[in-house]
């Protein structure tokens, strides 16, 4: 029998929450996407939330997508990939770490232009995570403030986490790309990206050029110009270089040269917890592990009030 996704908000008391391969119980819609809708699950078996996207419309090109998504394993503190999948009947879902803070592009749209202590370092941060990516031999090919996650910190330090690898792809792969169509997102794309070139990690390099350019002017990639004095310009400029053969080689590269840079210190902006408190959960099916101890010990408690009363009452009747 298909499943039907609980609606848009959260599970509620009178409606189940669906439950995956028996393990995931999906409780509310945190996002969407181009693939499918991200939800906050509880995973049974391990007693922890987790994020799971949900495959939309069931097309080949989707599940290449999403397969190739779930072959991304790369461990490291500023990157979040798929921990694992699971089907079952019409629903395929990725199963990752639930990263609660937004994103970068959430970032800007509150805050605006952020100062250049705080750019510098989600620009840091991000290039950390794209050495690690680039190190498993793989381009990401959509880097852009949407994917980049943001943990909930508070007022303290931003911790960013490069996500969504569905369209990232083995370095200079041919069977990954589209002559003469273009993976990616338009303004983020390197020259050579846009015009169907093979995978390769200065195109990512370009990508945090653009990132790195919204972040300082608060303008997205269709209203941006050139570069304005700002103390991050000399690794934007590198970044941002028509031809790959010119710019910045890797993403140690740009980190030595942002390292460099005289940066003044940061003034953060507070990254809130935007998923709030788990909602409840009813489970769709009831096994060993569904037994709610709770409330058997109360009915314990009062069948044992109700037999002392009996006993009392007996005890007058003689």
């Amino acid at each position: 029998m298909p499943h039907v996704l609980p609606r848009v908000g959260a599970a509620t008391p009178s409606r189940p929450s669906v439950v995956v391969a028996g393990r995931y119980t999906l409780l509310d819609q945190v996002g969407t996407g181009g693939m499918g809708s991200v939800w906050r699950a509880h995973d049974e078996r391990t007693g922890h939330h987790v994020a799971v996207k949900v495959l939309g419309r069931h097309s080949s090109a989707l599940l290449a997508r999403f397969v190739r998504e779930q072959a991304i394993r790369v461990r490291h503190p500023h990157v979040v990939a798929p921990q694992g999948w699971a089907a079952e009947d019409d629903l395929v879902v990725l199963v990752m770490e639930l990263v609660a803070g937004g994103s970068v592009a959430d970032l800007l749209r509150e805050h605006g232009p952020l100062d250049a202590g705080t750019a510098a370092l989600l620009l840091d941060q991000l290039l950390q995570g794209l050495s690690a990516v680039h190190g498993a031999g793989l381009v990401h090919r959509d880097v852009k403030p949407a994917n980049l996650l943001l943990e909930a910190t508070g007022d303290d330090t931003p911790h960013l986490r490069l996500g969504d690898f569905g369209v990232a792809a083995p370095v200079a792969d041919r069977r990954f790309t589209t002559v003469p169509g273009a993976i990616g997102t338009d303004g983020y794309m390197a020259p050579e990206q846009a015009r169907g070139a093979p995978p390769e990690p200065t195109q990512d390099l370009y990508a945090v050029g653009r990132v790195g350019l919204e972040l300082v002017t608060g303008l997205p990639p269709a209203r941006q110009r050139e570069v304005p004095s700002h103390p991050l310009r000399p690794l934007l400029e590198r970044l941002l270089v028509a031809d790959p053969e010119q710019r910045l080689a890797t993403a140690e590269a740009a980190l030595r040269l942002l390292r460099r840079l005289p940066v003044p210190p940061a003034a953060y902006a507070p990254v809130p917890d935007r998923l709030g408190p788990a909602p409840g959960r009813r489970r769709a099916w009831v096994g060993p592990r569904d037994v709610d101890w709770v409330g058997w010990c109360a009915v314990a408690a009062l069948l044992a009030v109700v037999a002392g009363c009996l006993r009392v009452l007996l005890g007058w009747a003689a």
